[in-house]
């Protein structure tokens, strides 16, 4: 497998599953744009490290959820490394609360993260894809997209359910592009971002899993896998990766 030469931007890549994203494209060859919103300190440590392994990447800060900022974000990735010939959507945060509780302003910037940058850094990439007639595009969706959020993520499980479906009308728009859309859906992956429910809510997922919570490597070699010449044939697919938690 090699990604020799390949633009590629990864959101959120500053830690957890974007960060091992990064690392694994850097890897098989490919140049990485490292985005991140808040934690400047860990998408340098990212850049630092696929340096070290002799390979290109830049940082660039940009909200994901503003459609300027996604425009600047990839404008200057262009401008540094050239087209987008791979785009990982993975940006996510959560927020705690049942129907009832959570608060508006929470509900609407979970959304705004996760869905809606999904679509707009999608938006702002295909453009050049469509007249190159080729691209891979992979979104992370979640387990909880499927079977609803876990500890009344109630916010976090709607938008990945809209990630999810957006992936495929997307897939189904660019078909005749020879452009490639596909999600991953992680089931309970060790990360900052499962922390947020404390290590009592952490442990009851991981005895839930049968084969216990994953790695941020697990979910990193599926994107790999749906973004080299390997998966080709495969669009429109969200890829379940989630130690047999759930089963379809």
């Amino acid at each position: 497998m090699t990604l020799e030469e390949k633009v590629s931007l990864v959101t959120g890549a500053s830690s957890g599953i974007g960060r091992a994203i990064a690392l694994a494209l850097a890897r098989e060859g490919a140049k990485v744009a490292i985005n991140y919103r808040s934690n400047k300190k860990g998408a340098l440590d990212v850049k630092e490290k696929i340096k070290a392994m002799g390979r290109e990447a830049i940082v660039t800060q940009a909200d994901i959820a503003k459609s300027d900022q996604v425009e600047q974000m990839v404008k200057m990735v262009v401008k540094n490394f050239g087209e987008i010939d791979i785009l990982v959507n993975n940006a996510g945060i959560t927020k705690m609360g049942k129907v009832e509780e959570i608060r508006e302003e929470d509900w609407d910037e979970v959304i705004a993260v996760i869905l809606k940058g999904t679509f707009l850094c999608c938006r702002a990439v295909i453009r050049s894809m469509k007249k190159r007639r080729t691209g891979k595009i992979v979104n992370i969706s979640s387990t909880a997209a499927k079977i609803g959020g876990i500890n009344a993520a109630v916010s976090y499980s709607a938008a990945k359910a809209g990630v999810s479906c957006f992936t495929i009308h997307l897939a189904k728009e660019l078909l005749s592009y020879n452009i490639n859309v596909n999600a991953v859906a992680p089931g309970g992956i060790d990360t900052p971002l499962l922390d947020i429910y404390g290590p009592g809510k952490k442990e009851i997922l991981a005895k839930s899993t049968p084969r216990g919570l994953g790695r941020p490597e697990d979910v990193a070699e599926a994107v790999l896998f749906l973004v080299s010449e390997r998966a080709n044939y495969i669009t429109g697919e969200i890829l379940d990766v989630n130690g047999g938690l759930v089963m379809d």
